[in-house]
Order: structure tokens, then sequence, then C-alpha cells
């Protein structure tokens, strides 16, 4: 006897026989049961899902001897020719291979014709979608109101591609993709009718590597027996025979993952890729192995969805990485599997990859950065005095500043005093101001309000040269904002306006670093911490300054600016 594939040989023949389709076989049994058979029906999923065994199914319910019934005998003439493809009345058609009008012009004209031997004149087109617009538009009215001994049984793998006009004069069906767990069940049972022995974890990677498709798994099941020669199938056979990556050498890829050891993960991908995987199947792999450990983490153990027992997977791998960094790295792998048909050199993009993996506890998620942002907010919120902070400011904003007098020449006592205030590349308007001033005397500030102490300025001027020093330049420009710098015990008090909080919130931020200038400013250890004033005095009214409430004012205060001439315009 001539040797028959699995996919053939396992073929349905009775409704009993369709497994995973149990709506469209209830539907299509009370429908014979009950007299209530349509003219056409439209059979639609993925391919080796049971689309055209269905519709055989259904072409023999309908012709048996015995019916129409749910239950063909299967041993009547009709039966036995439609099983064996060679009824007349039973006609299949290829829809890729007979796409023009005219092939549907030939079926118009023969459904004229009633069956020779058969009930019904059935017609089966696979792969419906193939047919040209004119050939659809020439099917539309034979199918809308056919012969009364005439059925149409359409099957397609792609349901967009017919058009709406056909689908609404058909009643359809959509044919879903099998379980992992249903297909294993079934090559399970064709290797016990064969006698071939077989690993569980192998029946289940078969399984997972159909992708739904009951005919791929008997195809690859068949392939690896023929390697094997009928001995036992194993995960080891399947490496050889496809070129799959086992899952030790997966573990070891896991294991690599976030260990900073860049170059033994290119090595180990050297010697998988050198072993004749492609980096196609290498990328699939690994994004199924690491789509694993993210449902491990999450608490999901079944094998069936797993593909291999929960105990297999690395426990380092499962231990070091996090759920976050799982996700990212499925992510990277997805997009490279997206661009691998246009990439120059897919080994390189895969060396890149995994070099990033490596080093995947380094990588940040946009997830973790808008965390971090958001730290930085609460910290900068929680600060003493924020919610005052709008009036604070508010009242901080000075009015038009008085003309300020020149400066005295400097003192000795100012001479003295200079020296320890070290030069800097920039200075601030207050700093600069204070190093003018003579001794004893408060310089002016150019905003209006009054300055610190000489011995206070100092300090806060050699503690912001000891952060420039560091070249911490946006803390040492937060610094320059500071009204005075004052020493009480372990504390050095930095005192800002109550209009500055925004430099304050960044001295406070970085307290260490401005602390460890403090305390080498004082030859001390000391403390930081910020505090704010309101430093604004009511002063007179001055020559050409802005009336208060005018727009003028307004604009003075937002902008902080200064009434330098004033004109007037007549209407």
């Amino acid at each position: 006897m001539a040797y028959e594939v699995t996919a053939t040989r396992k073929r349905p023949r009775t409704f009993d026989q369709i497994v995973g389709q149990e709506f469209v076989v209830a539907t299509l049994r009370g429908a014979i049961e009950r007299g209530r058979i349509a003219h056409a029906f439209l059979f639609s999923g993925p391919r080796g899902v049971g689309k055209t065994s269905a519709a055989r199914v259904l072409a023999r319910a309908l012709d048996c001897a015995t019916g129409p019934t749910p239950e063909p005998c299967d041993n009547c003439n009709q039966c036995k020719e439609i099983a064996a493809g060679s009824s007349l009345d039973v006609i299949e058609i290829d829809g890729a291979s007979n796409t023009s009008v005219d092939d549907v012009r030939a079926i118009k004209d023969e459904v004229l014709f009633p069956p020779a031997a058969a009930r019904y004149k059935v017609y089966i087109i696979d792969e419906v979608h193939m047919l040209s617009n004119s050939a659809f538009n020439a099917l539309l009215k034979t199918i809308e109101e056919p012969p009364p001994y005439v059925v149409f049984i359409f099957a397609t793998t792609e349901i967009h591609k017919v058009p709406a006009t056909i689908r609404s004069r058909c009643q359809q069906f959509t044919f879903r993709l099998f379980s992992t767990d249903e297909i294993r069940a079934r090559l399970a049972e064709v290797a016990q009718e064969q006698g071939v022995e077989s690993d569980e974890e192998a029946l289940i990677w078969i399984a997972k590597e159909a992708e739904g498709s009951l005919r791929d798994a008997y195809t690859t099941f068949d392939q690896i027996a023929s390697f094997t020669g009928g001995g036992r199938i194993s995960l080891d056979a399947i490496r050889d025979t496809v070129g799959a990556l086992s899952l030790d050498e997966l573990n070891q890829v896991g294991e690599l993952i976030g260990s900073d050891a860049g170059g033994a993960m290119l090595a180990l991908a050297d010697t998988i890729l050198e072993r004749g995987v492609s980096v196609e199947r290498f990328v699939i792999a690994l994004a199924d192995y690491l789509r694993s450990l993210l449902l491990l983490l999450h608490g999901v153990e079944r094998p069936g969805i797993l593909g291999y027992a929960p105990d297999s997977f690395s426990a380092q791998a499962r231990a070091r990485l996090q759920v976050s960094e799982l996700e990212l790295a499925g992510e990277m792998l997805l997009e490279l599997h997206r661009n691998l048909k246009l990439s120059v050199n897919p080994r390189f993009e895969l060396e890149l990859l995994l070099s990033r993996l490596a080093r995947a506890q380094g990588l940040v998620t946009p997830a973790e950065l808008l965390a971090e942002v958001s730290a930085i907010k609460g910290q900068f919120e929680a600060e003493p005095g924020a919610a005052d902070a709008p009036a604070a400011v508010a009242s901080a904003r000075p009015e038009a500043p008085a003309a300020a007098a020149p400066a005295a020449a400097p003192t000795a006592a100012a001479e003295e005093a200079a020296p320890r205030a070290p030069r800097r590349p920039a200075r601030g308007p207050r700093a600069a101001a204070a190093e003018q001033a003579p001794a004893g005397r408060a310089a002016p500030e150019p905003d209006g309000q009054s300055a610190a102490p000489p011995a206070a300025t100092g300090l806060l001027a050699e503690i912001g040269a000891r952060i420039r020093a560091q070249n911490l330049l946006a803390l040492a420009a937060s610094l320059e904002r500071a009204q005075e710098a004052a020493v009480a015990g372990d504390q050095v008090t930095v005192t800002f306006a109550a209009g500055e909080r925004y430099s304050g919130a960044r001295v406070s931020g970085e307290a260490r670093a401005v602390a460890a200038a403090a305390s080498a400013a004082v030859g001390r250890e000391v403390n930081v911490n910020v505090a704010y004033r309101d430093t604004r005095e009511e002063e007179p009214p001055q020559p050409g300054a802005a009336a208060a409430g005018s727009d003028v004012a307004r604009v003075v205060k937002i902008f902080r600016g200064e009434v330098v001439k004033e004109h007037s315009y007549g209407t």
C-alpha cells in the first residue's frame, strides 16, 4: 500500500472527527437535521485548520445515500467517491488558478444541469479571494439565486479580500486556530499509531512551532520521524533536523542578559549561528524564550503556554531579570524581526542587539524615565513653603529701583577681606556688587533687595567657587542667586529671596555637594539647609516711576525692569 502522509491520512471524514471547531460543527449539524440548508457557505480562517476538510464532510453529509444526514455512512458510492475526489457532482475548484471571468462563466453554464447521480451538485472553491473582480461580479447572480440542487462552499484564508457583495450572500463560518494542547494531543495519537516514541517536550515544541495549524504540525512530525528513522523523537533530534535552538542554549543567553558580559554573549551567538541556525530563527526563538520568562514572573506555569516545563528554565535568569527588562528586551527583538528583511547585514544587527541585552540593567524604559521625572518633581513640591510660592514670588517682585549712589573707594578692611573670596571666571550681579562695596556698608542689590553682610557674602562666594571648580556650573549659578550664607554651629544656612525658589530647590537637591564645599570653606563638617525670606521694602515713589496699577507698572513688575524715560503722547 502506498505511503500516505499524516495530514492526508488524518483528514476528517465525519463531523465527529473535526476537532477544535465546535461552533462550525454544531451549526452545520443543526442545519442538516432541520433541513435548513443554505445555498452558499463561506469558510474563512488561517491555513491548516480544516476549512476544505469541513467542506468535504458537508458535501458527503448532503449527498450520502442515507441523507441529508449529519452522520454520513462512509460506505455508499457517493461517500467513497467524494472522499477519493472522483465524484462528478462534487467539483473542487482552485481559485488561485481559475481566476478569470471565463472560468466563472463555465460554472454558470454547468449549474443549469442537474447532478448526475447525487442529490446536490456541490461546488467547493478554495482560496476564493484569488478570483478577479470581474469573476466575482459574474458570480453574484448565480450564488444569489442558484437552482435548488446547487450548493456553493467557498474557502479562504483572507476574508477581507472577498467583496462584501459575495459575503452578504453566504453563511459565514470562521475557523479558529488550534491550541497547543489540542495539537499536542493529536501528535501523541499519531505517534502511538505509528509506534514512534516521543518526548513530551518534543511534541510541545512541534505544536508551538505549528502556530495553531494542525496540518503544519503533522508535516513537521513526519519530517522529524523520517530523520530519526522511526527512533525516539527528542528535542535534540528536532534541533538537528530543523536547526532550532535548544533550551540549554537559550538558558545560556538568558543568563548573560544584564550580566555586562558582552564578549561572552557574542561568542555564544557565534557558536549558535555557526551551527546553521538562521538569524531569523534565532530572533524568534529568543523572543519566545523571553516571553516564557515573562509569563513565569507573572505566575503562569502551564507547559502548554511556556513550551517547556517551568523548572527547565534557568533559575539564575529568572532571579536576575525583572519584568521591565524582559518587556524592553522583547520589544527590541520584535523590532529587529520587523526590520530583518530590509537589513544590509542581519547578523550584525543581531550582534548589536545582543550586545545591548548584555547590559540590559543599564537601559532605561520610558516608564522608568517618567517615574524618575515625577520623583524629582515631587521633591520640588515637597520643599518647605512650596504651597505659598505664588504669593511669595508676587511679593518679591521689586518696583523700579532708585538710582544707586556711586561706590566709595575700598577701605583697608575691605582689602584685607578680599583675598578670602577666590576669584571666579564669572560673577553674578550680587557677588560683583558685594566685592565693590565699602567695609561696613551693604552694597545696593541690582533688583532692589538688601545685600548680605560682607562676611556672609564672602563665605557664599567661596562655596560657589569650590562648586564651580568641580564643574557643577548649574549649581554654582544657582548659588549666585542666593543672598547670604550664614554659619551657626554645624549648620550653614543659604538664604534666598522668596522669588528664587527654583534656585533654592536646586541647592537643596544637591545639598551633599554644597555641604562638602561649605565644610572645606569653614574648616569643619557642616550641614546645609536652604531658607527663604521676603526682603522687599516699601519705598516712596521715585521720580519717573510708573503709577501703581497702570499698564506700565504691571510690565515693570513682570519683567523686573526700570522706567528709563517717560513719553507722553497726545490724542
